[in-house]
């Protein structure tokens, strides 16, 4: 049935223009009502005592006169916020939540400036779990956090949260509010592979390589969207010290892969040894479909035979983009730690994709599975594969010289039961704020 666009008072919303079917809900040009506040809108908290001042703010906002502000009232337990009940949501068919905000005085965002879409059943009662905006964008000093999500299951109303908690001396402005019924997303196929070759006895790095690639053009085919290799291609195919094996990067190793994936027309990722001046790295480069380098991840986790050959540590996570999504890197020990994969689904990874010697298959689905993402691994001593949000294997490569390939949706929702959209809760409910003490050690 076709729902009609609300139409919403003008003292507290710029409506859309009438459309033919769906939901469009604008909120903005806030003014008070007789009770003080925005017609529509009330103020919400667990409890009273925790409840943040909330006011409307006619000197700060996005649109005006007034934009929502909330303040944490000197108080660390401060929990609570704005909140706005939106009749006439169709169980199943797909919305698009948009609100702007600004803030002063926030420690971590992510977990202190909150949005929540809580699905209701016509008679009040929680229709399955809430939704967590998480993806955020900057425009002229404002920032856009939006979400696109279908309704549950018994849901016949949302209500829309703005929140602020655990945050005493901050203030979040809100402004610029919508809510719109949108088509469900069209499938976002990305075909990965992940080939398991190692170039025993290559003798040198330009032969490793040279060899890696006679396995890819016979295993995988031309417009794979990314191709994974494995760690340190070039000192796998030489043994010995890893400086011998180490080049700059852009370099001759970077060319050689350049050159395939232009024929291949996919993205490449493969493990190399980098040599910048005095310093060794463990890298992992990033080779676009036209051949360039777009970027590279040193490996920030060492383990002691590298510390002692005196390789560099890394130290950050780089997230790129492509034409299919956004992508990360680790390499093999690194998968031991929770931190890298983290710092990458913190930074909006879709995919992380993981060139390694011999680290294990539990590790790699633990950390699928603890960011919600896919993750594609190319190993030598153990299976290839490739592993969904859940931490399920899609495909497995065990013998020398094959791949694992697999086709994956990025639009595709894996929400875990009555937990709901992992992905957009554990990057809202994660603290990596926290900092890990170890007594004994300056910090």
């Amino acid at each position: 049935m076709r729902l009609l666009l609300f139409l919403l008072s003008v003292t507290c919303c710029l409506a859309a223009p009438p459309v033919d079917a769906g939901m469009h809900i604008r909120l903005a040009g806030f003014k008070a009502g007789g009770n003080g506040l925005p017609a529509g809108w009330s103020v919400w908290a667990p409890r009273p005592e925790i409840s943040p001042r909330a006011f409307l703010d006619v000197t700060r906002y996005r649109t005006g006169p007034a934009s929502l502000a909330l303040t944490g009232n000197s108080n660390p337990a401060v929990h609570g916020g704005w909140d706005y009940l939106v009749e006439g949501v169709q169980p199943g068919k797909w919305y698009r939540f948009t609100a702007w905000y600004k803030t002063e005085g926030v420690t971590y965002e992510p977990v202190q400036v909150l949005a929540k879409l809580r699905w209701e059943s016509a008679d009040g009662r929680r229709a399955g779990p809430p939704e967590f905006p998480a993806a955020v964008s900057v425009r002229d000093g404002w920032k856009r956090l939006t979400v696109d999500a279908p309704a549950n299951r018994g849901a016949a109303r949302v209500r829309i949260q703005l929140l602020l908690a655990n945050a005493p001396q901050a203030t979040v402005w809100w402004d610029d509010i919508s809510f719109d019924e949108i088509p469900p997303p069209p499938p976002r196929n990305v075909t990965v592979a992940a080939v398991k070759f190692e170039p025993r006895g290559a003798g040198s790095g330009k032969e490793a390589v040279r060899r890696a690639l006679e396995v890819l053009d016979r295993t995988v085919q031309a417009k794979t969207d990314v191709i994974v290799f494995g760690e340190s291609l070039t000192w796998a195919g030489m043994r010995g010290p890893m400086v011998d094996a180490a080049e700059p990067i852009p370099g001759p190793s970077t060319e050689q892969l350049g050159a395939a994936a232009r024929a291949k027309h996919s993205y490449v990722v493969a493990g190399l040894t980098e040599r910048e001046g005095a310093a060794i790295y463990n890298t992992a480069v990033l080779i676009d479909r036209q051949g360039r380098l777009i970027g590279k991840y040193r490996k920030t986790h060492l383990p002691y035979t590298e510390i002692e050959e005196g390789v560099t540590p890394g130290n950050s996570y780089p997230v790129f983009e492509t034409d299919f999504g956004k992508v990360g890197m680790m390499i093999c020990w690194d998968t031991e730690f929770p931190d890298p994969a983290r710092g990458l689904a913190l930074g909006g990874a879709e995919i992380i994709l993981v060139p390694i010697w011999a680290a294990t298959e539990n590790l790699m689905r633990a950390r699928a599975m603890e960011n919600r993402v896919f993750l594609a691994a190319s190993n030598y001593s153990n299976p290839s594969l490739i592993m969904d949000p859940k931490g399920e294997s899609l495909a497995v490569a065990t013998e020398q010289g094959s791949a694992a390939v697999a086709t994956i949706d990025l639009n595709k929702r894996y929400d875990w039961g009555g937990l709901g959209n992992m992905r957009g809760r554990i990057i809202r409910e994660m603290h990596p704020e926290i900092p890990l003490i170890r007594p004994g050690f300056i910090h």
